[in-house]
């Protein structure tokens, strides 16, 4: 039975529609900035000379099994994590699914678009947003989480994630900014000791490929195989094949371990900027590349702060959230700085 309309948050805002119709200083989409590089720019554009053949996804799925140590029967590509969501959605038979808000609205939109009734399971506040895995019903036969979780930015320890796995459940962990943690020290990918496990990863946060489309599915055969049914034919582009093959090369892990590096330095830089107001809060165990904030009058503040130049993410589209929430993508020192001007100026605007 197809689960009711949610009202109260639209599930399919997404940061990229708080950008359009203006020029703007982009806070609000969690991509990193100044991507993709040349060498990945350069490697994609080579590509397109054999865009008369048939995407062949055979290298780009064995250099992923090779970058986590799986073998390729553990590997499923997709256009994007969200296209795994829709699979998981569609080709697995639930009962009960569960979503542990606040995170990423997709997984919960697609399942209701797949007829299933969804549970929440909403962190709270007052715990600084970290699982309880307590609190998952013992029932779901799919909980889906994300780690670290969009858009709170709380790394949960990775044996706090697989004490939610349950023998006849699916544990889906969406990893996909889990390469934006340097070491990714709470990672699930790669382990095959978890049962039920599904990990899902994306290639478009850290190197800059939202209009490209290429993520991965990791877990066992057998579901691994129920979703390739699920999917249409070739459905990774050549194109996005080739930008997946590049970016698990131990060249590009090692630039993104850097890149892992650099955002965790400039993170720190914007949580010192943001305790010096008083009317800001923080969620302090931020460890992506993304903090959640929270304020009296969000939203005049981020219309005001549109005005001024700086898109940011409104917060209230996320269950558990309110609209007194924002989430602040990680920017260079420079553009922390100037940020930090405007939202100083917003605050005062909004204060009278």
């Amino acid at each position: 039975m197809r689960t009711p309309t949610d009202t109260t948050h639209d599930l399919r805002h997404h940061g990229d529609a708080e950008v359009r119709g203006g020029d703007l200083t982009d806070l609000a989409v969690n991509v990193r900035a100044d991507t993709p590089p040349a060498w990945l720019k350069a490697r994609v554009a080579a590509s397109l000379d054999t865009l008369a053949a048939y995407p062949d996804g055979r290298a780009a799925r064995a250099a992923v099994a090779r970058r986590h140590g799986l073998p390729v029967e553990r590997v499923l590509l997709t256009a994007g994590a969200a296209e795994a969501f829709v699979l998981l959605a569609r080709a697995l038979a639930v009962r009960r699914p569960v979503v542990v808000h606040p995170q990423f609205t997709e997984p919960e939109a697609a399942l209701r678009d797949a007829g299933h009734e969804v549970g929440r399971v909403l962190l709270r506040e007052e715990d600084g947003f970290r699982l309880d895995p307590a609190a998952v019903p013992e029932d779901a036969d799919l909980v889906v989480i994300g780690n670290p979780t969009n858009p709170t930015s709380v790394l949960h320890p990775a044996e706090a994630v697989a004490r939610l796995a349950r023998p006849g459940r699916t544990l889906v962990v969406d990893e996909a900014f889990m390469d934006a943690v340097p070491g990714e020290p709470q990672a699930l990918a790669g382990r095959t000791d978890v049962p039920g496990l599904v990990v899902l990863r994306s290639l478009t946060k850290t190197w800059g490929l939202a209009g490209l489309r290429i993520g991965y599915v990791l877990a066992d055969p057998e579901t691994v195989a129920a979703l390739e049914r699920a999917q249409p034919l070739w459905p990774v582009s050549t194109p996005a094949l080739t930008a997946a093959e590049a970016c698990v090369a131990p060249a590009a892990l090692a630039e993104a371990t850097r890149a892992a590096r650099q955002v965790a330095a400039d993170r720190t830089h914007l949580l010192a900027g943001l305790a010096e107001f008083e009317e800001v809060r923080v969620v302090e165990a931020a460890e992506g590349p993304f903090v959640l904030v929270r304020m009296e009058r969000a939203d005049e503040v981020r219309l005001r702060l549109r005005g001024l130049g700086f898109a940011v993410r409104r917060g209230d589209t996320f269950p558990g959230l309110g609209p007194q929430w924002l989430r602040l993508a990680v920017r260079d020192r420079a553009t922390t700085g100037r940020f930090l001007q405007a939202l100083d100026q917003a605050l005062t605007l909004v204060a009278h």
